[in-house]
């Protein structure tokens, strides 16, 4: 069998933790500019979404992402795609969110100013610039969620992948954030795939996968995608 051509790709991908299936995809290609993944917890998004980026690995099959596989690969595709967690604690280490944005440099720009300069103006970029030299303790929901999208950003990837990104957020916030996603979409040029239980922020996207029950159960246009799974939710509920 050959390997997939260029683009996020899936070929024969089966995930298992020991005898448990975790998720299987015959095949997929995701060349769309925003893709949103929705479904029950439990049911395989996240792991769909962290096989992205290697950060699980096939136990069956391939993914590649613009050629380059996950397993074999795993650094060049890291640089290309970026992993926002659901909980921006996973992501902020560092005392300050300037430090913070910094630490993602610290292999690829060995220059200190070079990355203060880049990092801080990352920060600028996304609203927060005032934020950089603030505790990462004290931020807001919002505002740490934005700070670890900053140390993503930095790193110029071409698609980000984020779980779950405004399930912490208020609805403000929550606001901001999509349109902050928006703007990477229309006017970067990113490509921008997003797990997410807001079906508003769902039905945004040019393109949206059904997960569920460790398997794509559904794929397509948003709203035809988020009827089905409204219609499979109200069957479960009534038992």
């Amino acid at each position: 069998m050959t390997r997939p051509a260029p683009g996020i790709q899936l070929e024969s991908v089966r995930v298992r933790a020991g005898e448990r299936e975790l998720l299987t995809v015959p095949a997929l290609e995701l060349p769309e500019r925003r893709i949103s993944v929705i479904g029950p917890n439990g049911g395989g998004k996240s792991t769909l979404l962290q096989l992205f980026n290697g950060l699980v690995e096939p136990t069956e099959g391939w993914v590649t992402v613009g050629g380059m596989d996950t397993i074999e690969q795993g650094r060049e595709v890291r640089r290309q795609v970026g992993f926002v967690f659901s909980n921006p604690a996973a992501q902020l280490v560092m005392p300050t969110p300037q430090e913070d944005v910094e630490l993602s440099l610290q292999r690829t720009v060995r220059d200190r100013a070079r990355r203060r300069r880049l990092a801080a103006s990352c920060l600028a970029e996304l609203g927060i610039g005032e934020l950089a030299d603030r505790s990462s303790h004290e931020l807001s929901g919002g505002q740490q969620q934005l700070v670890a999208l900053a140390t993503v950003l930095v790193l110029e990837p071409a698609i980000v992948v984020l779980d779950e990104p405004t399930t912490l957020l208020d609805l403000v916030n929550a606001q901001r954030f999509t349109g902050i996603l928006d703007q990477l979409a229309t006017q970067k040029g990113l490509q921008i795939i997003t797990a997410t239980h807001d079906l508003q922020l769902a039905a945004q996207a040019d393109r949206c996968l059904l997960i569920d029950d460790g398997g794509l159960r559904t794929d397509g246009a948003p709203q035809s995608v988020i009827e089905t799974y409204r219609s499979m939710a109200r069957e479960r509920a009534a038992g």
